[in-house]
């Protein structure tokens, strides 16, 4: 049986509605590929155990540490070490961003807020 594809940017598009609710992509063993349309402003947090990655799929975000920021555009790929606090935000309007993550990772680190997610919706071809 062959693998199904998936157009991540069409499906993105088409499928999440919301700012900063994470939809699956894929299982890759014990990690997941997720993505997200980003909105202006996150929450401060901090992922323990976990490293994050984004990159840029669309648009432009901002992610902020407490000493300073780094701005991310299109084709752009940065990793956010684990216990490091951080805050992302767009720049633009909307901006996907592929996140590639252990499944276990919670999206606010330990923090419970309105951005909590514990059920992912996936993408569907």
């Amino acid at each position: 049986m062959l693998p199904r594809k998936l157009n991540v940017l069409a499906q993105a598009a088409a499928q999440i509605k919301t700012q900063f609710d994470p939809y699956v992509v894929a299982d890759v063993n014990d990690y997941q590929i997720k993505v997200a349309k980003f909105g202006p402003e996150f929450e401060w947090h901090a992922h323990q155990d976990e490293d994050e990655a984004f990159l840029i799929l669309t648009g432009q975000i901002a992610i902020d540490f407490r000493d300073g920021t780094v701005t991310l555009d299109e084709g752009d790929f940065l990793v956010v070490p684990k216990s490091v606090e951080h805050r992302p935000r767009a720049l633009t309007e909307n901006p996907i961003v592929l996140m590639f993550e252990p499944a276990t990772t919670h999206n606010t680190g330990g923090t419970e807020s309105r951005f909590s997610r514990t059920q992912l919706n996936r993408l569907t071809p």
